[in-house]
């Protein structure tokens, strides 16, 4: 012990703002390595029980963050660390009664050992690089971006290197406070292009294709807009890297220990932690489950006392088991309703709790942090049912479309037949513009919109409704939409298999398109970005056209158009030409 801290003590100490080991310096525990502009800085952090890493930490906005562990196999004790650049340019950790941990050797081979440097960069890379004589870099011999462990910054790979076969990818901590390797694991999948996320060895999570190097498919674009992304594929490697051209505030992606990606921000990347087998949501892939789990069947976050009154409890004290564990293994057992952490400060082992069901808990602020099994709505197809609509709708107006063009024609040439034309196409087109023979881009707007309404509805235009409510759709849905209950307008026959934002958002556009002036119209592009747009729509929509309001009075049906505030009257006799429209 006592030769121990001689030797520390005798050894050639840097300062904390130098940003640079030379052949001879070492870093104890108390000091720390810090790159230029200081945002980021390298140093023994100890954790909780006693253990201590040598770990690169980034400082934004005083909120302190380990981006990288160079020893998380092998942890330090007694806070004894000290991290050196020997003369003959072996990068180590040594500490008091172990074996020291080599992070770099020279090569045998190598005649050239001097100025050789240890540097942390402000890209929050820790290099050791070969200097030539007036201080410039001739190489650079080893990186610690190269062995990322649970976050990637920019510039750092993931993939695989095909001459060394290094595997680059981003493995998550057991817990919030144990750095050893955790369960899930993030990769790049060059083949396909894409992201992929596997807890032990089962892929459970997908971005989909990097479509053209700007945004993943199953990522939401607002997490993605200060990234650019870039990939590489040659014949000695296939990678991924992501870089943020536009700040300067240093950035990463994070891997939790309960299977979350979070960027910057606190920006989501995604939640494995919602990936149970059955669901296919924001790039949750299918894998086999228990035939007693059910769509729907979820863990969810408590914080509390559990009601155990009734229920079994076995313990898994392992160290090396972290929530994401806890949760699989619950998961995979039919009589498993809940788990929390066997460490509550730690967050590793488990409890389960068995028998039918936690409900009755206490819920309180200041209590165990627990997770109970639950039913939750699953919507089977959620994010594929705008796509269907707004493609079948696309489709319908293509032919509607080519349906006005004809009419437009045999108009010059037939005017004779104008009111059968307008009869059968008054369903769709405007009112207004169909009345006057002007048919413009907006009048293909008006058309989608009602074809919109009818998608959503489930019924035609000119369907009669209810007596109470007006003769078209687009005057019911518009009465609908001023009550507040919009979605009463939903076809009954979808039940609870559609998410109500995104119906709501149909119709919102709907109304949108069918709107009395057509200048006050969205264009084509403006409605696609609004439909593919998770946000509402800012426009809220005026009173459409053709909206008319139905009156009973004797003997035949009384309708008052709001457009003229006049009335007109028509008798019912005439069934066919009322079933014609």
């Amino acid at each position: 012990m006592w030769l121990w801290l001689l030797w520390t003590s005798s050894c050639i100490i840097v300062k904390a703002a130098n940003h640079t080991l030379k052949q001879g310096d070492s870093l104890n525990g108390t000091n720390k390595l810090c790159s230029d502009g200081s945002y980021y800085c390298i140093g023994f952090v100890a954790q909780p029980g006693g253990l201590s890493y040598l770990t690169i930490t980034s400082d934004t906005k005083n909120n302190p963050w380990e981006v990288w562990i160079a020893n998380r196999n092998e942890p330090i004790f007694n806070n004894s660390g000290l991290l050196s650049l020997d003369h003959s340019g072996v990068l180590k950790i040594e500490s008091q009664g172990r074996k020291p941990i080599v992070l770099y050797t020279p090569p045998p081979q190598s005649t050239n050992k001097n100025s050789i440097v240890a540097t942390i960069l402000d890209t929050g890379n820790f290099l050791v690089q070969q200097l030539h004589p007036n201080g410039s870099t001739m190489s650079v011999l080893w990186q610690s971006f190269d062995y990322p462990t649970d976050c990637l910054l920019p510039g750092m790979k993931l993939g695989v290197n095909h001459k060394t076969g290094q595997n680059w990818s981003l493995v998550s901590w057991v817990s919030e406070t144990f750095p050893a390797p955790g369960s899930f694991r993030l990769e790049w999948e060059p083949r396909e292009h894409e992201l992929i996320m596997k807890r032990e060895e089962q892929v459970i999570w997908k971005s989909g294709k990097l479509i053209n190097n700007r945004f993943f498919e199953n990522i939401q674009k607002e997490s993605q807009h200060i990234y650019q992304y870039n990939q590489v594929s040659n014949e000695d490697e296939d990678y991924f890297i992501f870089t943020t051209p536009n700040t300067k505030e240093p950035t990463k992606w994070a891997l939790f220990e309960t299977g979350e990606l979070i960027g910057s921000e606190v920006k989501e990347i995604a939640r494995a932690d919602n990936c149970y087998g059955y669901n296919t949501d924001r790039g949750c892939q299918k894998w086999e489950i228990p035939t007693c789990r059910k769509p729907g069947d979820a863990f969810d976050s408590r914080e509390g006392y559990p009601n155990t009154s009734g229920n079994d409890t076995s313990i898994e004290p392992n160290k090396m088991y972290g929530i994401g564990d806890c949760q699989a293994s619950c998961w995979s057992n039919c009589s498993c309703v809940g788990f929390k952490s066997y460490d509550d400060s730690g967050g590793t082992g488990c409890i389960f709790f068995y028998g039918k069901t936690l409900d009755g808990a206490t819920l309180v602020s200041v209590g165990q942090k627990f997770n109970m099994l639950v039913k939750k709505p699953h919507h089977k197809g959620t994010n594929k049912w705008i796509w269907i609509g707004t493609a079948i709708a696309t489709f319908l107006l293509i032919i509607c479309s080519a349906i006005l063009c004809l009419a437009i024609m045999k108009r010059k040439y037939m005017l004779k037949d104008k009111r059968r034309m307008e009869s059968e196409t008054q369903g769709l087109a405007d009112s207004d513009d169909g009345s006057a023979g002007i048919f413009s881009t907006k009048s293909d707007v008006y058309s989608y919109g009602v074809l919109l309404l009818e998608i959503v509805s489930g019924r035609m235009n000119n369907s009669c409704c209810d007596d109470d409510q007006p003769l078209n759709l687009v005057g019911h849905a518009w009465e609908l939409w001023n009550d507040g209950v919009c979605l009463e307008l939903m076809d009954p026959s979808l039940n609870d298999t559609f998410v109500p934002e995104e119906v709501q958002r149909c119709i919102h556009v709907g109304l949108l398109c069918v709107e009395h002036y057509a200048k006050d119209r969205p264009d084509m592009s403006d409605i696609i970005s609004m439909l593919t747009n998770k946000t509402a729509p800012v426009t809220m929509p005026r009173r459409p056209a053709f909206y008319v309001g139905r009156q009973m009075g004797d003997g035949g049906t009384s309708s008052k158009s709001v457009e003229s505030n006049t009335f007109y009257s028509k008798e019912i006799s005439d069934s066919s030409e009322i079933e014609s429209r």
